[in-house]
């Protein structure tokens, strides 16, 4: 409804600022701009031609037009680019999530490899105690022997990252290797029950700590191939991932001995 058609209808005050903000913007165009009359009566007063000055207006008019229509299209292409630097960011974003996701999958299944591995390490390092015994009681003059086989031990329960455990291992190879070759000049050693039992459980120990070294280099072998796959190689970097080392500890030939 027009609201001169009712000229005693109140205005809110709240609005009337800004009615009468853009009513003074309105005249200040109307004001600004000329009808294609006047310009063509202000061309007279130059001596232009009446034609000429309408010419110029449908000129000057396709030009703006033309100027309008540039920017619309500017505009739109900004929009566009808006859009697909935010799709590429979002893809981006998704991408460096998965490749996170998938190295912390990785990590952690090195990681469950180790503890595996530490179960078999720890199991052996357990028997020691029993090596002790046996040794004790069958030599009590072997002091120097049961000496060492407590200390590899020791070493092995102090050693915390995975190369410490396998320096320490070395320790305990040394350890039975030694123990071994006391058992093979005790002829009566060799026939007790509390050895036969032992070797059983030491054979058994390390098959199954050479199947979990397997297993965890398997692991490690993944993980490190990932870790240097583009653009995972990125993704390891900005968040710290670094390259595992394989788990190399020698093996001690405890199964050929205790069948000899």
């Amino acid at each position: 409804m027009n609201p001169m058609n009712n000229p005693q209808k109140r205005i809110p005050e709240d609005i009337a600022p800004e009615v009468l903000q853009l009513a003074s913007r309105y005249y200040a165009n109307h004001t600004q701009s000329y009808s294609a009359s006047e310009l063509v009566i202000a061309g007279k007063e130059a001596d232009i031609p009446a034609e000429f000055i309408e010419q110029a207006i449908r000129d000057v008019q396709a030009r703006h037009e033309q100027q309008q229509e540039k920017q619309k299209r500017l505009t739109h292409l900004r929009q566009r680019m808006l859009i697909i630097g935010a799709s590429i960011v979002a893809v981006l974003i998704i991408g460096i999530g998965w490749a996170y996701n998938s190295l912390q999958r990785s990590n952690a299944r090195v990681e469950a490899a180790w503890a595996q591995v530490e179960n078999q390490l720890q199991r052996r390092a357990d028997l020691i105690p029993n090596l002790v015994s046996v040794t004790q009681a069958y030599a009590k003059q072997e002091k120097e022997l049961v000496s060492l086989l407590v200390r590899s031990r020791q070493a092995y329960l102090q050693a915390a990252t995975p190369n410490e455990k396998a320096a320490a291992t070395v320790q305990i190879n040394q350890a039975i290797d030694r123990f071994r070759n006391y058992a093979l000049a005790n002829p009566q050693l060799q026939s007790s029950r509390l050895f036969i039992n032992l070797q059983y459980e030491l054979t058994g120990t390390e098959n199954r700590l050479a199947v979990e070294r397997m297993r965890y280099n398997q692991a490690v072998q993944l993980y490190n191939q990932e870790i240097q796959s583009v653009p995972n190689s990125i993704v390891a970097n900005t968040f710290g991932f670094k390259k595992k080392e394989f788990f190399q500890a020698t093996n001690t030939d405890v199964t050929k001995v205790l069948r000899e």
